[in-house]
């Protein structure tokens, strides 16, 4: 038998595909769940009860875990995956998973009405969810093979609109029936019900090797696949993202009601999102991932100039404004499917879930940014000249996207 044979023949087996999309799913629906409470239940039981602007965006402050997860990914690599070999992805997820439930019953018994212990409770849960989430990349990365990672993928974007869907929407209507403390601590056992796939699976972890370099942001930096990883999603999020800021006030100001603004970004956006997810999990592992990826640009870059027309033309239906808004979001999912299945084949396996969280955070930088731009011009030059902005940023993306694969 060659080396390479021998080598081959050495490798452990990978764990079953299903159970592994099942467990991580769960994993993402629920980090999904934490968002949701946060960002869409919580600001609106506390407006509810009087609360200023200004103090509501005391909330935002829960994003920065998410913003600066690569600072620690690191330290939570090397205690998954230990130094003498072996991997601990099980016990690393239901540690922190449990402090991620203990600060959502935590929040339950405070109350919003003590607006700083709440949002001192929910930045734990915020750190609990994004340390998870590192960990949980890396055992994605690891135990699926190339032609099942679209279905990796499907599962943490789709996870993701289903679980704002739960936190944001159902959350809220526990709470309308059932009181905060109540439909929070329901919201803290969904938390621990959806961990428990991945925690009872019995599927083997892949084993770090003892001899491998200790997982670091300098080894990450120092491999040609990341910085092509971080290019990638800049200009990818580019392309894809930058209108999505747009899309909510210009339903306003075209008379759409927020009732139904807030049933498209509910229920229906989360079905249409996840549907769209599924897809391009489907589309990814039978046509790969750069048709899948420009097929989703070239759609949405069609969504965005329509909504410059609209926008020029003051088109005022709800039915037609409503269904660009439902498109955006399901060919939206569709892209981000693909584009993190390609960016799993650029993590490395010795340090999987530093990589993955480097790209993680470029997206959310260069979203910020965008979204920053548009903040800023958006008043300034009106939506159609804005959409139509981003629609032609979008077509110079699509021309330069296949060049950057081929890099």
């Amino acid at each position: 038998m060659s080396d390479a044979a021998a080598a081959r023949s050495a490798e452990p087996p990978l764990p079953s595909p299903a159970a592994v999309v099942l467990g991580v799913g769960g994993l993402y629906v629920a980090q999904s769940v934490i968002g949701g409470v946060t960002f869409q239940g919580l600001p609106a039981v506390l407006r509810k009860d009087g609360a200023s602007l200004n103090e509501i965006a005391f909330v935002l402050l829960t994003v920065l875990p998410w913003s600066f997860k690569f600072l620690w990914a690191p330290a939570i690599e090397r205690i998954r995956l230990p130094a003498a070999g072996g991997n601990r992805s099980r016990p690393v997820v239901g540690v922190i998973g449990a402090i991620g439930v203990a600060a959502l019953v935590a929040a339950a018994l405070t109350g919003p009405s003590m607006l700083g212990a709440v949002t001192a409770a929910l930045v734990v849960g915020a750190f609990a969810s994004a340390t998870v989430d590192i960990a949980c990349d890396g055992y994605a990365v690891e135990s699926l093979a190339e032609k099942h990672r679209g279905w990796g993928n499907a599962a943490q974007v789709g996870g993701a609109y289903l679980g704002s869907a739960i936190g944001g929407g159902a959350f809220l209507i526990l709470i309308d029936q059932l009181g905060w403390r109540d439909a929070t601590l329901i919201m803290a056992g969904v938390l621990a019900a959806l961990g428990l796939p991945f925690l009872l699976s019995r599927n083997p972890l892949r084993p770090h090797r003892s001899d491998a370099e200790r997982p670091s942001l300098k080894a990450a930096f120092r491999r040609r696949e990341v910085w092509f990883g971080i290019a990638l999603v800049g200009l990818y999020v580019l392309g894809q993202k930058w209108a999505m800021v747009l899309i909510q006030p210009y339903l306003v100001d075209a008379g759409m009601s927020l009732s139904l603004i807030g049933i498209l970004n509910g229920f229906v956006g989360a079905g249409v999102g996840i549907v769209g997810a599924l897809l391009g999990g489907w589309a990814t592992k039978r046509h790969g991932t750069l048709p899948v990826m420009m097929a989703s640009l070239l759609a949405q870059v069609a969504v965005t100039a329509a909504l410059s027309v609209a926008a020029y033309a003051t088109w005022k239906s709800d039915a037609g404004l409503g269904a660009l808004a439902i498109a955006s979001s399901g060919v939206m999912a569709a892209g981000f499917v693909a584009l993190y299945a390609e960016l799993m084949g650029r993590a490395s396996l010795d340090q999987a879930g530093v990589d993955f969280t480097l790209f993680q955070c470029a997206d959310g930088v260069v979203s910020l940014i965008g979204w920053q731009l548009v903040g800023v011009f958006g008043d300034a030059l009106g939506f159609a000249w804005c959409f139509g902005i981003a629609a032609a940023i979008g077509l110079g993306v699509a021309a330069l996207l296949p060049a950057v694969m081929r890099g």
